[in-house]
């Protein structure tokens, strides 16, 4: 296979998305994605060896830079509760601006052949370590009571994944940002998030910054 181009590529990546989402993995002929694409049907096994390759492609892509742009987002977060807002706002938000790549990975990425699942196994693994990692942080703050944290992550990615399906399939579109205040109680309540510490948190956080400008003026 030759290097790809970038441009053509991304187009490739586009339109199999929308050729998945609308005719389904195992319906949808190469044909189609060329013909989205704007590119001759050969031409899209310059790129990948075949269809398979293509929807792992789109995970991997698609998913890797979401997961690495909610990293960005959490860096900037003071607190367990405000790194909880963040993954369940970033989740929700993002799949409500790309509905299409929604439908392909919780519809048509779970009937696939067992190797795409596995292939499609890194972006999911990053997920559930930045998940834990969140966890993690909270029972070192003493902002949540130690616990066993593959369990909690399972909760937490669980819900924010059955929700997506739920808002996939539903019949009755609806706006999915709504749902973020409700699973982030649900996601406190469950973790035994302590609010009180948290409150503690911020106020150590805001005196440092203080402190930091006093000492750069």
């Amino acid at each position: 296979m030759e290097a790809p181009s970038k441009g053509k590529f991304e187009r490739i990546l586009n339109a199999a998305i929308e050729a998945f989402a609308e005719s389904g993995f195992h319906q949808c002929p190469v044909s189609k994605i060329a013909r989205l694409a704007g590119v001759a049907d050969g031409t899209i096994y310059l790129y990948f060896k075949n269809k398979e390759e293509v929807l792992i492609q789109v995970f991997q892509h698609r998913m890797g830079d979401f997961i690495s742009s909610m990293r960005r987002e959490l860096s900037h977060c003071e607190t367990t509760e405000a790194c909880l807002r963040t993954i369940v706002k970033a989740h929700f938000s993002y799949m409500e601006q790309n509905r299409l790549l929604a439908i392909v990975t919780q519809l048509e990425l779970r009937q696939s052949d067992p190797s795409v699942r596995l292939a499609i196994n890194g972006p999911l693994l990053d997920y559930y370590s930045l998940i834990e990692e969140v966890i993690r942080q909270g029972i070192e703050r003493k902002e949540v009571p130690r616990q066993d944290i593959k369990v909690a992550r399972q909760m937490i990615f669980g819900s924010l994944d059955e929700a997506t399906t739920d808002w996939v399939m539903a019949h009755n579109p609806r706006t999915f940002v709504s749902e973020v205040e409700p699973m982030l109680a649900l996601f406190e309540g469950a973790l035994r998030l302590k609010k009180q510490a948290n409150e503690e948190v911020q106020r150590v956080a805001q005196q440092k910054r203080e402190e930091d400008g006093n000492a750069d003026s």
